[in-house]
């Protein structure tokens, strides 16, 4: 497969421009981050690619397919998104709200057969939930949910994972459970997109990162190459050093500084 590939999107709402002709590529087989302060575009670029929003212009291709132009149960064949949010769940028990993971791939009132059961019984494992299985979904804490959320992604088995600040709510330990997962389902040959806060994270998880600022790409590529103290200074606004730990970069964040009004 060839990965995903944005070019030139543009969306606006509310007349406010939220993505300003944004290219991006996210290689197949690899974890991408997508980085940027709060309200550079992360979560709307991820839910354009998603297909809840359309963009006004451009064009989402994933393994040369134009995502816009597949039917909705097409495209969740191929993709599944982890929101931040937490979507009501009427009183559903967790293996049943993971069992809609499978809902694409079934026939219309199809019932679940033996190897749904093993599909939705290995992603509520590979996600941390199976103890989770009975419980009711409305009772679950942030963390929990994020994990469950998961676990029904990945009973869609997508080609393609969108992921929303998958460590949202988790403790340290649950954090780097999930991003390694995330790391492994890449490893296993899945396109793995995640919209992320902590940089550290990308550091150390990532192979590509793409940085926005205003709705517009600021620069992409290995983050070694990306999150220098340049970058973290003109975009985050603060000063930072950068070092080495087991291979990878760990940056070592400093004073703030003012950011510049102009990029």
């Amino acid at each position: 497969m060839s990965g995903l590939h944005a070019q030139r999107v543009h969306f606006t709402l509310g007349g406010r421009l939220i993505a300003d002709g944004v290219d991006i590529t996210a290689p197949a087989g690899a974890v991408t981050a997508i980085l940027g302060p709060n309200g550079a575009g992360k979560s709307t670029l991820l839910r354009l690619i998603a297909g809840i929003l359309t963009p006004q212009q451009g064009d989402i291709r994933f393994a040369d397919d134009n995502l816009h132009r597949l039917s909705r149960r097409e495209r969740a064949r191929r993709l599944a998104f982890i929101e931040q949010e937490w979507n009501e769940t009427d009183g559903l028990r967790v293996r049943e709200l993971v069992e809609l993971g499978r809902m694409p791939h079934q026939g219309l009132l199809a019932p679940t057969s033996v190897a749904d059961d093993t599909i939705v019984d290995d992603a509520l494992d590979r996600a941390q939930a199976t103890e989770l299985a009975d419980r009711n979904a409305a009772t679950l804490s942030g963390g929990e949910r994020q994990r469950v959320n998961l676990a029904r992604a990945l009973a869609q088995q997508p080609q393609l994972l969108l992921c929303d600040e998958p460590t949202n709510h988790l403790d340290v330990h649950a954090q780097l459970s999930s991003l390694a997962l995330l790391r492994d389902l890449a490893t296993d040959g899945m396109t793995v997109i995640a919209a992320l806060h902590d940089l550290n994270h990308a550091t150390q998880f990532a192979d590509h990162v793409v940085v926005l600022s205003d709705g517009v790409v600021r620069t992409a590529g290995h983050p070694r190459n990306v999150l220098t103290a340049e970058c973290l200074r003109a975009i985050w606004g603060v000063e930072a050093d950068i070092i080495e730990h087991n291979g990878r970069p760990v940056i070592v964040f400093g004073a703030p500084v003012r950011v510049p009004d102009s990029l």
